[in-house]
């Protein structure tokens, strides 16, 4: 039985908090948060110990992993305590607001060759798993184009703020929606290399950006666009979509479903020229508990089951999260007006790059 404690019952928190009691192979030790009211109606109603001071609940419980679901600007400092004391941990997304701290993590848990998992639940549909598998030469030929998109109605008026509306904080339509974006063109296709045009603003919001706009440059010469707005209540709930132009044909993917358009048929796969649809339920192994989607809940057994196996590979380590927080510190630098590319290691950065994103990240857009 794995023993994993929570940092963090916020709304994800308290997502993630059912999801791992109800786990056949956890057991859910304890739970921190700040706010007493919400840890006595935890204890009252489910029996877990609670703290509010995180530090002291790794102190004292005997745990083999943790859950970490604060606010964004929280995640570096707590993720080194539990890994430094060789707890395997899975952190909610953006993994860093500072891709140094980002990198020295990563390369932290490498070494201690603890299992590591961010919460990019695209990974875990099957529409977009399925889209990285024929997102192949020969499926789709050479990739030319990309698109990611990322919709909903977060923010729709004007209206008091929480983490999420706090700079500082890490919050914002950038490291909310778009980061999901940007992770799933990472995990479909790769990295671009470099970015430019890129349009971050508020519509509703005081401190923080609800809308963000940007072309992306590959190194095979292939190019992209990034379209993330978390005021559009034109949905009713988040809406996330990856589009392909190949040389063979285009593949677009959401939630629900996959569409791809050959132009030649393909068959090796069975697949007819025009177009194919295959709906997300065909694709998606049923879920031990649902809530929310089947993501969530597999996620989070995938974590489960790399503890269990010693697995520090997972599906989103975190190197693999590092890569999208790359991208959202390029998107910054260049709404600022300036350019830059993804850094190959964190000694590749000089001072003042150090600099210009600190300020970047505290400053503002």
């Amino acid at each position: 039985m794995i023993k994993a404690a929570l940092i963090g019952l916020g709304k994800m928190g308290i997502s993630h908090q059912a999801i791992i009691t109800a786990h056949p192979d956890v057991k859910m030790v304890a739970v921190c948060d700040a706010a007493n009211y919400v840890l006595t109606l935890m204890e009252k109603y489910t029996g877990v110990k609670t703290y509010s001071d995180y530090r002291k609940m790794i102190d004292t419980e005997d745990l083999d992993c943790v859950f970490i679901a604060t606010p964004s600007r929280f995640h570096a400092e707590m993720v080194r305590y539990a890994l430094d004391k060789n707890l395997h941990v899975f952190c909610e997304k953006p993994f860093c607001l500072d891709v140094e701290q980002g990198s020295a993590l990563a390369q932290l848990a490498e070494r201690k060759r603890l299992v590591t998992q961010v919460g990019y639940h695209c990974r875990f549909v099957g529409a977009f798993r399925e889209a990285r598998r024929l997102a192949a030469p020969n499926i789709l030929g050479n990739i030319h184009h990309v698109q990611v998109e990322a919709y909903g109605p977060v923010v729709v008026r004007t209206k008091g703020s929480t983490w999420r509306h706090s700079k500082i904080e890490g919050g914002g339509c950038l490291h909310d929606y778009a980061c999901h974006a940007i992770d799933l063109m990472n995990y479909v296709v790769g990295a671009p290399r470099s970015v430019g045009g890129t349009v971050v603003k508020s519509i509703f919001s005081q401190d923080v950006d609800d809308e963000v706009y940007s072309t992306l440059y590959f190194e095979n010469g292939a190019t992209g666009y990034l379209a993330a707005n978390w005021s559009d209540d034109s949905y009713r709930k988040m809406f996330t979509r990856i589009t392909l132009w190949g040389t063979k044909g285009r593949l677009s993917a959401d939630r629900q479903e996959y569409q791809i358009y050959l132009r030649e048929p393909n068959e090796e796969l069975s697949l007819d020229a025009g177009w194919t649809i295959k709906n997300t339920v065909e694709l998606t192994q049923p879920a031990w508990f649902y809530l929310r989607g089947e993501e969530y809940s597999a996620q989070i057994d995938h974590f489960i089951q790399s503890v269990k196996a010693g697995n520090h590979q997972t599906e989103s380590t975190f190197s693999s999260a590092l890569a999208t927080d790359r991208v959202v510190q390029m998107l910054l630098a260049d709404a600022e007006g300036r350019r830059t590319e993804v850094w190959k290691n964190s000694g590749a950065a000089t001072a003042k790059k150090r600099s210009v994103l600190q300020d970047l990240l505290v400053g503002g857009h």
